[in-house]
């Protein structure tokens, strides 16, 4: 470890910073030095301009990751080189507002059925019938499996906080189905790392649930832009669909605010169609000229 990677590590830590965002920081100072092959120490801002348009030009990154990656950024610039920072020179990216994309049930099947392992199987399982994020499904312990109370606790999450998802009875006989076919059998981790020297201690790297989502949506065939948080979207989507209220989603989530839950509103097929549309409620007498039309024929 290089003594700038600790100083930073140690900003982090100081600041009691989750994992997943000391490790997004870290990766992204290490791939800004490394994408001018200089120490970052010895970078300044015009290479930061340089570096954000590579990200959007060369890298195609969405605005909301080029962001991230500014953020980071700018704490290691400020709080570990102790350096000012521009804001005027360093514009935040406008970040486009989009609707997910969402899979149907029966898509939802074909990515299932299309995993290429019982690992792979049961950690798409998960994702769909929880909610969780990706980075929260790899954290997930044996401990946090309530099968009494038939709840799994998401520890820490996103803004460093717990709570409480439902654990499906499917679900839970898939998890039973998949302890017994384990070798070794996890000891503290559900999902340990798999390796030429697995490690039953670690947790697999949230870049495997990923290539396993991606892959599996490959050979379902979807056409549409599929990751794991495409399962979260849709796991609070068909939730609305079948009647759960706002602010339960809202807590299975762990959305600390009711505006973001609010935009499954918006996907939901059946609020959309159960909302109709103005103009079936226009009294409008026949097209004339669609009569004058058929009349010549």
């Amino acid at each position: 470890m290089t003594h700038l990677r600790k100083a930073m590590l140690e900003e982090l830590q100081r600041r009691n910073m989750s994992q997943i965002t000391t490790r997004i920081y870290l990766r992204a100072v290490e791939e800004f030095a490394r994408y001018f092959q200089t120490p970052p120490d010895r970078l300044g801002p015009e290479h930061v301009r340089q570096y954000q348009a590579h990200l959007f030009t060369d890298r195609k990154l969405e605005a909301v990751s080029v962001a991230q990656q500014l953020s980071a950024l700018r704490f290691f610039f400020l709080k570990t080189l102790k350096r000012p920072w521009m804001m005027q020179d360093m514009p935040v990216p406008k970040k486009p507002i989009r609707l997910p994309e969402i899979l149907s049930r029966e898509e939802v099947e074909r990515l299932i059925h299309c995993a290429d392992s019982r690992l792979h199987r049961v950690c798409i399982l998960t994702l769909y019938a929880t909610g969780v994020r990706r980075e929260e499904l790899v954290q997930l312990q044996i401990s946090d499996i309530d099968r009494d109370r038939m709840l799994i606790r998401v520890r820490q999450g996103k803004g460093r906080k717990d709570r409480d998802v439902m654990l499906s009875p499917r679900l839970l006989a898939e998890l039973r189905d998949y302890w017994r076919s384990a070798n070794p059998k996890p000891k503290t981790y559900l999902f340990p790392r798999k390796g030429t020297h697995p490690d039953s201690d670690v947790p697999m790297e949230s870049k495997s649930i990923w290539n396993a989502v991606h892959e599996a949506a490959k050979r379902a065939g979807l056409e549409k832009r599929v990751h794991p948080h495409t399962l979260r979207h849709c796991f609070a989507t068909h939730l609305l669909e079948s009647g759960a209220d706002l602010r339960t989603i809202q807590l299975l989530l762990g959305h600390a605010d009711l505006k973001t839950t609010s935009r499954y509103l918006h996907l939901s097929e059946r609020h959309l169609k159960a909302t109709a549309s103005p103009l079936d409620f226009l009294h409008l007498a026949a097209d004339p000229n669609l009569k004058n039309h058929s009349g010549q024929k």
